[in-house]
């Protein structure tokens, strides 16, 4: 009977031993849970530092103007998709209208815009699309890209009004979209510009805040400046006005096309422009126009007025079959990208998101269906639109992503066009 007690007793653990092994089990629980909270919260700051803008535009809305103005060292950007996305919480222009649009009148783009390793985001882009209204030659389409330096107000007035005085000087001109006539409606369009940068400072409101070069002692107003890459896209040609180290490029039959060349102070011609009238290019850090700017040409910088010029570059380019993109973006993108990578990943997210490229829809024969079926499934020769919108939002945001991989130092602003379809 001893025996029995004893092996009881043996094989029942002690209350305080069992307490022990419970209390060390819990906090090596705890411990791990800690360690896993702390890991995802890191991961989720540094997800959300390499969070970019994109917009993406709603097919059934009516013309909307594309915002991607950041505010003060605004690292982190917003998603934009669809109608329910875009009813709130954004400018009013960019809010769905009632009335829903025709199926061909918004032009397929992508737009990212991102602060990157910058401390101020000083980019702006502006899409206005049908901005020439009654224009006898079809629907004409503004994109901008706009790379302000020393501050970010004369990009956000050439955002603002650049397309109102393109379409209020091709209204006065009498256009008819001929290269001459678009020549002249750029060049005025950004002499325009360039002097309401320059009494931007004095048209001000009184009530207005203060800008960040205006509080510098003494104020700097004008030595602030910004690029300016503009395209109009028609339904015949594509015209390109350049001021600055920004750039558009057309991508034709998966060749890159130039359609606009970068003002840098040291190119032979802009070399010669700035010493004929009496300036000097310095090399510091690079070539610079009195060692001070990097561009030879840009809207604003009065103090560096005539050496930097606001006059622009201005190329007509017919349409044809063949196009399949066209791509504007500031140089935060083409200091770490080339013309022909840049095009290259646009036409790997065509291929995967949206339509075939023009050849592969030639080799294929015409599609069976009619227009007006196509334009009833919401389609454009055969291409969903929801598909391109997909493929040029995604070819951006990749372009970008790209550039802040190979360590690009400034803000990168990207707009990704598709012209595999009517316009």
């Amino acid at each position: 009977m001893a025996e029995i007690c004893c092996e009881e007793a043996k094989s029942t653990p002690a209350p305080s031993t069992t307490a022990a092994a419970a209390a060390a089990a819990a906090a090596v629980t705890a411990t791990a849970a800690a360690a896993v909270a702390v890991a995802s919260s890191a991961l989720e700051r540094r997800r959300r530092r390499l969070e970019m803008r994109r917009y993406r535009v709603a097919t059934d809305l009516e013309p909307v103007a594309e915002d991607a103005r950041a505010a003060k060292r605004q690292r982190l950007t917003r998603t934009v998709s669809g109608p329910c996305a875009l009813s709130g919480g954004l400018d009013p222009e960019l809010r769905p209208r009632t009335t829903p649009a025709a199926p061909d009148r918004m032009p397929r783009f992508g737009v990212t815009s991102v602060c990157g390793r910058r401390r101020e985001m000083e980019d702006a882009v502006s899409i206005r699309p049908d901005f020439l209204p009654g224009a006898a030659a079809g629907k004409h389409h503004f994109f901008g890209v706009f790379d302000g330096h020393g501050c970010s107000h004369v990009a956000t007035t050439c955002q603002d009004r650049m397309h109102e005085v393109v379409a209020d000087e091709h209204k006065n001109a009498g256009s008819t979209g001929e290269e001459a006539a678009w020549k002249g409606v750029m060049e005025r369009s950004f002499a325009r510009l360039d002097e309401q940068a320059a009494s931007w400072a004095t048209s001000r409101g009184a009530d207005e805040p203060a800008c960040r070069c205006e509080q510098q002692m003494p104020s700097r107003c004008d030595h602030v400046g910004s690029t300016a890459v503009v395209g109009v896209v028609g339904p015949t040609h594509i015209v390109v006005a350049n001021a600055g180290d920004s750039r558009a490029v057309l991508s034709r039959g998966g060749v890159p096309v130039p359609l606009s060349v970068d003002h840098k102070p040291d190119r032979p011609d802009e070399l010669a422009r700035i010493e004929s009238a009496g300036g000097r290019v310095i090399y510091w850090d690079g070539a610079r126009v009195l060692g001070v700017l990097a561009m030879s040409r840009a809207i604003g910088d009065g103090y560096l007025k005539p050496y930097v010029s606001s006059e622009p570059e201005v190329t007509v380019t017919e349409r044809s079959d063949d196009d399949e993109c066209l791509i504007l973006a500031s140089d935060g993108l083409w200091d770490v990208v080339t013309n022909e990578m840049a095009c290259e990943v646009v036409r790997a997210c065509f291929r995967s998101n949206g339509p075939p490229s023009p050849a592969a829809a030639a080799a294929a024969g015409p599609a069976p269906s009619s227009a007006d079926a196509d334009a009833e499934n919401g389609t454009v020769k055969g291409v969903s639109k929801a598909e391109s919108d997909k493929a040029c939002s995604d070819a951006a945001m990749l372009l970008a992503k790209l550039a802040l991989a190979r360590r690009s130092a400034d803000n990168v602003s990207v707009v990704v066009v598709d012209l595999r379809r009517a316009l």
